[in-house]
């Protein structure tokens, strides 16, 4: 006779509302047809045929067919606003490849404007840059990590972790500041991208090739290693990112498949708000 567990219905863990009665041959999760991978050595789910076997192209089709796919469109308008942002703030100035000083002071992160009533500087600040080099090294970044984030969380989650990392990064840099001084550039944000694919590291989803925790590393230590850093920026970036990131698997959604809704929106928008708040705290001398 079969016991009560080999009777027991099982729903797709990517998708509950489908019962089914195939399990991943690796990690033992309930999989429906349509995300199913097969294998060499069995019937896998996507997360464990791109780790095994390195079936990249069959994961992100798998990925299509949820809604997942993105042709990295955020990650390329991302780039492209900061890219068409130096621009103007170059075309400003007196000539050459520097962005114009009045610029930069007029959307710049700076404590003192933020306490004035000036708050949009929260995330304008996150598109300028202080040189050529400070916006190629963050945009290659993000073109670096973004897409593999973007092609795995989707569009409207995507630009939801970064944005919140953005939020997250303008709050720790007015936070660790020694005093009110303008903070420019993206990689709050960026570091967020890198939190947000630390998280899914730990749980076995290895959207940067497993190796999350050593770029982190890398760049944390670059981060106290390097003068004219913000490391507040940083750090407040990662933290946001990492914190995002288990707001999308809020109520046991899963990470990666769940669905962005309003639920997870809320989620979302509670950090944002918590990091909006840390700034508020900052620039009236709470904190």
């Amino acid at each position: 006779m079969a016991t009560p567990e080999q009777t027991q219905t099982k729903t797709c863990y990517r998708h509950p509302g489908r019962e089914t009665a195939v399990s991943c041959s690796s990690c033992g999760r309930p999989i429906c047809p349509d995300c199913m991978v097969y294998a060499a050595v069995g019937i896998k789910c996507p997360e464990c045929a791109g780790q095994a076997t390195g079936a990249r192209a069959a994961t992100r089709r798998v990925g299509r067919a949820a809604g997942t796919g993105t042709g990295a469109l955020v990650t390329k308008t991302l780039i492209g606003i900061n890219v068409v942002v130096y621009l103007i703030s170059v075309a400003q100035g007196s000539g050459g490849l520097s962005p114009a000083q009045s610029f930069i002071n007029r959307w710049a992160l700076n404590g003192f404007a933020v306490a004035d009533g000036e708050w949009y500087r929260l995330i304008t600040g996150a598109f300028l840059h202080a040189s050529l080099i400070h916006l190629a090294f963050n945009m290659l970044m993000l073109w670096w990590f973004g897409q593999a984030l973007e092609a795995a969380l989707g569009r409207g989650r995507f630009l939801g972790v970064y944005l919140v990392s953005a939020l997250a990064g303008s709050a720790g840099a007015l936070l660790l500041s020694g005093e009110f001084v303008n903070t420019v550039g993206a990689s709050g944000a960026v570091f967020g991208i890198l939190g947000a694919g630390l998280v899914l590291e730990r749980r076995q989803i290895y959207v940067f090739g497993g190796g999350a925790l050593f770029v982190v590393l890398l760049n944390v230590a670059f981060t106290f290693a390097v003068s004219n850093i913000s490391i507040g920026g940083h750090l407040g970036g990662l933290a946001g990112g990492m914190l995002a990131m288990l707001a999308l698997s809020v109520a046991g959604r899963h990470p990666v498949y769940g669905r962005l809704d309003v639920l997870s929106v809320l989620a979302l928008l509670a950090i944002a708000v918590g990091s909006v708040f840390v700034a508020y705290l900052r620039v009236r001398g709470y904190a």
